[in-house]
């Protein structure tokens, strides 16, 4: 699940919130982090040395004579009583080091930097000081033991110093493989939370995480390489008159599959999350959502991993926001090709329709209007003309005081735009008529649009200089489109359309032939087809 943060991971002035301490109920596993952290390499551990001390009374049986079984009995239960006890002493030390910074952390107080600092080094290092400690206990049993069992009065079989050497040595790795497994998860779910509020595990200066190789090394030598030359020693009986009961062989076996299966686990847990995490953020991505980050604090490869998948999430907002913000001003789809294209100045020729409409007599208006009813009416007539031609796909490509021109055919050259745009033209008389009787209007003077269309062959691309552009449309077919739209006034019709818009349509229905116009620009008479809902209405 991929969630808000609980707690800011980028660097931040203040990571504290302003409840008290007192008012934020903390979970019996966060209050008693550092304790659940001292226990859970312990106990693996205790299963290795466990598993160790049957097997070595067992196998080492036959080698031993009964003066060598009593030492061999009597050295673990000493060992253990003295050497546990020391190792776990200095253990409960290296972790309770990080206790005044945790516990600070935890009550919303700010320690020292000095302090903050040492106990975030220390709590990614946590699993290597375990490994240092147990590793010391468990090398130290072989001289001594040797030792110990070299003072009976018998002398010791050659075959015991390698059996028992190589028996303490797999069970070390296979414990502290665990311990060091397991006490990382717990390490990251307990403490990285409280510990890491404002910064990133895996920046952390002196803290050194077990890379992805050196984990699958670290778990293939004690869940494979270990367990099988377990059993192969115990198929390598030093003595032929005696044959391992199959009850110890099982139990080997079984233990091996335990350690395998368990250690995989803990391993595959390490890996999976990350990688579940980054799946699905992948998958709400594809599906256009930004909204979120990956709040997950680690200091192996996965960190600067997760740290570069949330910048390329934030980047990634930043530039739906600004190719938002830029549409506002340009137009979405003119903002598309401009994020597409060389930014430089050009254009290219394209076969367009180009639509100027107008507010009739909204000068006049404005010298009997508040300012504020002036642009009341003005923002509630853009909106309604702007939604409308986007819904038939056109681009709204700048306002002109009290009207607007707008380019149809812009990055859809296979669309019927001069069809649409006629459509769009139509439904905006049609929003005008609508939205004069909704707003409450000075002197009763209803809204009246005038609108002109003409296609045909426009450059259009970014005009300006280099420090300031504009996305827009030039030639003879924008002005010619902007005189049409002012012969709308003169004809006393809302809306009119060039005889090139006229054969370009696929529906002809409600438009009707106007005299053939003189268009300053223009020699030739400009003919042109007028469309008028009142005509329309009367004529059903």
């Amino acid at each position: 699940m991929i969630d808000k943060p609980h707690a800011p991971t980028a660097a931040a002035p203040s990571r504290r919130p302003s409840s008290s301490p007192a008012d934020v109920v903390r979970p019996w596993s966060v209050r008693h982090s550092l304790l659940i952290v001292c226990w859970t390499p312990v106990l693996a551990q205790v299963f290795a040395s466990t598993f160790n001390i049957a097997y070595n009374l067992q196998h080492l049986r036959p080698l031993l004579t009964a003066d060598q079984q009593r030492l061999f009995q009597w050295t673990i239960a000493i060992y253990n009583l003295i050497v546990y006890p020391v190792a776990g002493a200095y253990w409960w030390h290296s972790v309770m080091a990080i206790r005044p910074a945790f516990d600070a952390c935890l009550q919303q107080r700010e320690p020292p930097r000095v302090q903050l600092a040492r106990a975030r080094r220390r709590c990614i290092n946590i699993p290597w000081w375990f490994t240092g400690i147990g590793a010391s206990a468990w090398l130290f049993c072989i001289p001594v033991f040797l030792t110990v069992l070299s003072l009976s009065r018998d002398p010791l079989r050659w075959e015991v110093h390698f059996h028992l050497t190589v028996s303490f040595l797999i069970a070390a790795s296979m414990g502290l493989t665990h311990a060091f497994f397991a006490s990382e998860i717990i390490i990251q779910r307990l403490l990285f939370p409280v510990l890491f509020q404002d910064a990133k595990p895996s920046d952390t200066a002196g803290g050194v995480a077990l890379s992805l190789t050196g984990r699958g090394l670290m778990w293939a030598f004690s869940a494979v390489i270990c367990p099988v030359v377990s059993l192969l020693l115990l198929a390598l009986n030093p003595d032929p008159t005696h044959h391992e009961e199959p009850v110890i062989v099982l139990w080997v076996g079984g233990a091996a599959i335990v350690f395998g299966v368990f250690s995989a686990w803990l391993l595959g847990n390490w890996i999976s999350q990350p990688v579940r995490r980054l799946r699905d953020a992948s998958r709400r991505v594809s599906h256009g959502d930004l909204d979120f980050s990956i709040e997950l604090l680690r200091a192996d490869e996965f960190g600067p991993l997760i740290d570069e998948f949330n910048r390329m999430l934030r980047e990634l907002k930043e530039k739906e926001q600004l190719q938002e913000t830029f549409g506002l001003h340009v137009g979405r789809q003119a903002a598309l090709q401009i994020l597409q294209r060389d930014p430089g100045l050009g254009g290219t020729q394209q076969n367009v329709t180009i639509m100027f409409a107008d507010l009739r007599g909204f000068t006049a208006r404005c010298n009997n209007s508040s300012a504020e009813e002036a642009v009341r009416i003005l923002n509630e007539f853009f909106s309604a003309m702007v939604e409308v031609i986007d819904q038939h796909r056109g681009m709204v490509n700048k306002f002109l005081g009290d009207g607007l021109m707008a380019i149809f055919g812009v990055g859809s050259p296979d669309a019927n735009h001069a069809q649409l745009a006629l459509d769009a033209g139509k439904e905006m008389v049609r929003r005008t008529q609508f939205l004069s009787n909704q707003l409450v209007l000075a002197e009763n003077r209803p809204l009246q649009v005038g609108i002109g269309i003409h296609t045909g062959t426009a450059v259009v691309g970014s005009i300006g200089s280099p420090r300031r552009m504009e996305y827009t449309a030039i030639g003879d077919t924008v002005n010619t489109a902007s005189r049409v739209e002012s012969l709308t006034k003169q004809l006393s019709v809302p809306l009119l359309i060039t005889a090139h818009t006229y054969r370009n349509l696929s529906d002809h229905a409600g438009l009707f032939a106007c005299p053939p116009q003189q268009v300053k620009g223009i020699a030739e008479p400009v003919e042109v087809y007028a469309w008028n809902p009142v005509l329309q209405k009367a004529s059903h």
